[in-house]
């Protein structure tokens, strides 16, 4: 659906996408994961045609993009993007109509949006009357409007509480079996372990490391995380040291790195002696993956690839 090839994009002499590259294919939901500065927002706007390339190349369905390729992609940028003053009902129609959407056809796709995204309730009532979590839903209805076959999501959660984060979850769950492929850049870890089937990340313009998620775990050498916090962490490094164990300093945390699974009071046991405040078990997870690769990448840009996953 989407590929990417060797985008190069520089502002002055601050280099954004270097020779970045990856691929969407056909009911994919692609994380791009990545902190601010990374060239996530570069890469939308090329994708949309908004902003040229200094080099490298962009096809959507085979095609270069262009101004035609627009119609196949639908944005939903992280600022809701919709008129405040007008009803759910009456932002579809608008821009379904700068999509070219006439008569029964418009109606249609309107009508069937509105019951797709459950938004029957609300068709009538102005925007700036509904919640955020529901003003995100018409954002995205409006998105889908004109049909796209690709779905760009930029942090589609920012700032939703918890219960409307998990419903909008579900809602993307569902485009990926109506055959819509989804981008979807985001800053929680949790929301691309739960929707994506291929995740790249992106550090100084270039993608670090890439795969589904079962793939990218083999970059983290461990089988099972021990997070432990203790007033003797210095001790407890060295005895995990003696162990083979290797450890990490992860949110300002110990994080011992085992290399088989253990029960909790196995790992006790081994650090005997020594007072331990707290300690968790963990299975190995994408934040533990994220915060790996990014502590390896080294500055010259060598892509980091799970064993047996996407070269």
């Amino acid at each position: 659906m989407i590929d990417v090839r060797g985008l190069e994009k520089s502002f002055g002499d601050k280099v954004v996408l270097d020779k970045l590259s990856f691929s969407i294919g056909h009911n994919d939901i692609y994380g791009l994961l990545g902190p601010n500065g990374a060239g996530k927002t570069t890469t939308i706007n090329i994708l949309c045609n908004l902003l040229d390339a200094d080099a490298g190349t962009i096809s959507i369905q085979g095609n270069p993009i262009s101004e035609t390729t627009k119609q196949l992609v639908g944005l939903v940028p992280q600022e809701i993007s919709i008129y405040q003053d007008l009803t759910c009902k009456e932002n579809l129609q608008f821009f379904a109509r700068i999509y070219g959407l006439q008569g029964s056809k418009k109606a249609d796709r309107i009508n069937a949006l509105i019951n797709e995204l459950k938004l029957n309730t609300y068709e009538n009532v102005k925007v700036s009357n509904m919640s955020g979590g529901w003003r995100r839903r018409v954002n995205i209805a409006v998105a889908l409007v004109h049909s796209p076959a690709i779905l760009i999501l930029d942090e589609p959660t920012a700032g939703l509480d918890i219960e409307a984060r998990y419903e909008l979850w579900e809602l993307i769950r569902n485009f990926k079996h109506s055959g819509v492929s989804i981008l979807l850049t985001t800053h929680q870890l949790e929301e691309a372990e739960r929707l994506c089937s291929r995740i790249g990340i992106l550090q100084k313009g270039c993608i670090i490391a890439e795969g589904p998620l079962d793939k990218l775990r083999t970059l983290v050498p461990a089988k099972q995380i021990a997070v432990i916090e203790t007033a003797d962490e210095q001790v407890l490094c060295d005895k995990a040291r003696s162990f083979g164990w290797e450890h990490r300093r992860y949110g300002g945390r110990v994080t011992l790195l085992l290399p088989e699974k253990y029960t909790l009071k196995d790992v006790v046991n081994k650090f005997n002696g020594i007072p331990l405040s707290s300690i968790s078990l963990q299975e190995v997870g994408l934040e533990h993956v994220y915060l790996e690769v990014t502590r390896n990448h080294s500055s010259d840009g060598i892509k980091l690839t799970p064993t047996g996953g996407d070269k």
